[in-house]
């Protein structure tokens, strides 16, 4: 079967296993959507591109048309390829989205509370360090002694650096679960974290935390700590560096405040009489 065949495809390019679940699934989603695959030309997957842009955000739909140009060149079918949207890049971060370190320390003390002390060391660890959720397994009892996290994945290698205090913290909770190598954060049967589990269990800390949801999940610690550092160092190359961004106009998008902020800082410049 062609799908199981671009599946093997992918792990082969070294893809990481969220974004082959997610090609996989677009990829289907896709396909029903045609109906069958002996039917598939340039016009009808245009007509599906149509249909994603009345259903979808254009982040989403290119996304799931990036899934389907990839699928459609597996299969030999280059003159099906579609262009994604374009995308104006917005100037402003919503505010509604900016996770605050007033409301992330309230995530962090509702999840010491409520004894959830895996999460509060998790959450601490991308927000003090930048790294991704797919990066996690790298934080290793090993790395700790060493303050330093060789991160290797999709064939790119990058060296993340640990926090003095954090390293401290996170060796006493590797012997408080009698974790002596490897990963940090595992599963009770030694397993890595499933990304959808972390999420839920984020964003089960909302209400106590009085923090909407919507700010709640992984990567915006990573923005926290970007838009920390940034703010701090006033440094967008090495900013990059420390996010592992290999260009740095994606670095960019971490720098972005809030229309209500940019207001503020127009105000203040006294150029006025």
């Amino acid at each position: 079967m062609r799908l199981e065949r671009f599946e093997r495809q992918l792990r082969a390019e070294e893809k990481s296993q969220a974004t082959v679940a997610k090609y996989i699934r677009d990829t289907k989603a896709f396909l029903r959507y045609i109906g069958d695959a002996k039917l598939i030309t340039k016009e009808r997957v245009i007509a599906y591109k149509q249909y994603l842009s009345i259903n979808y955000k254009v982040s989403s739909a290119n996304s799931m048309l990036a899934a389907v140009n990839s699928f459609l060149r597996f299969i030999g079918y280059t003159d099906c390829v579609v262009k994604s949207f374009k995308m104006q890049r917005e100037v402003f971060r919503e505010r509604n989205r900016e996770l605050s370190k007033e409301e992330y320390q309230r995530l962090l003390d509702v999840a010491r509370g409520k004894g959830k002390l895996r999460l509060f060391y998790l959450m601490q660890t991308i927000a003090a360090t930048g790294i991704r959720v797919s990066e996690l397994p790298f934080i290793t009892v090993e790395s700790l002694y060493v303050r330093r996290a060789r991160v290797l994945l999709k064939g790119k290698s990058r060296m993340v650096i640990l926090p003095r205090k954090l390293c401290q913290e996170l060796l006493q909770y590797a012997k408080k679960r009698k974790i002596i190598k490897g990963s940090i954060f595992v599963t009770r049967n030694g397993r890595p974290l499933d990304r959808s589990n972390i999420l839920h269990e984020m964003k089960a800390l909302s209400q106590e935390a009085k923090v909407s949801k919507e700010k709640i999940f992984p990567h915006n610690l990573r923005h926290l700590f970007a838009v920390t550092y940034y703010n701090t160092a006033q440094d967008l190359c090495r900013l990059a560096d420390l996010l592992g961004h290999s260009n740095i106009n994606t670095t960019r998008i971490y720098t972005k405040v809030s229309c209500e902020e940019q207001e503020k800082q127009i105000d203040s410049l006294g150029l006025l009489a």
